[in-house]
């Protein structure tokens, strides 16, 4: 599949097919995040996937309740990752403090877009979850306190397979050329 191609086939899928997603695939998709980009290669990421029907549905209870229930059709996923923001390199932190960046940020991002990419190349659907109750993500998973979960994953094959058109500004509002 070309570049472009795949980009368009990428969304967010919020209906899953009852097909459990095989370990190889789940395992080529964390190999795609692992081998992204990081601001001093620091790799501030940890990827817990969670699989087994259980486990997933007593996450998804806990991630998904109360004000976060806008996000429940991810229970229905047969794949849950919850990604754990790591520590960066001292330096990246000393650069980010400067530029008042988190890089750490930036490069869970770059990490989840090669995981949720090589989904799409497996013909796997993904939903990019933010609104979530961290704190009892973080005890389902039995972290620490300190631990941050800032992007949780869903993760199986599509529904109903339809790919639906982007809609997205024009290239006139997102890019232009400097020349003073």
């Amino acid at each position: 599949m070309r570049f472009f191609e795949l980009i368009g086939k990428r969304q967010s899928d919020r209906r899953y097919a009852e097909k459990p997603v095989s370990r190889e695939v789940i395992e080529r998709c964390l190999e795609a995040a692992r081998l992204a980009p990081s601001a001093c290669n620091s790799q501030p990421w940890t990827f817990i996937v969670v699989d087994h029907p259980e486990d997933r549905d007593r996450l998804a209870a806990a991630a998904f309740s109360g004000i976060y229930n806008m996000n429940r059709f991810a229970a229905r996923a047969p794949v849950l990752v919850a990604v754990v923001t790591e520590r960066s390199k001292y330096i990246a932190r000393l650069g980010g403090m400067i530029r008042g960046i988190q890089y750490s940020l930036l490069d869970i991002g770059a990490a989840c877009e090669h995981f949720v990419l090589q989904a799409a190349e497996e013909g796997v659907g993904t939903c990019w979850l933010g609104w979530f109750d961290e704190k009892a993500v973080k005890r389902v998973l039995d972290l620490p306190r300190h631990a941050r979960v800032d992007v949780l994953i869903s993760m199986g094959y599509p529904g109903d397979g339809t790919v639906r058109d982007k809609k997205r500004k024009t290239p006139a509002e997102v890019w232009r050329y400097f020349r003073p």
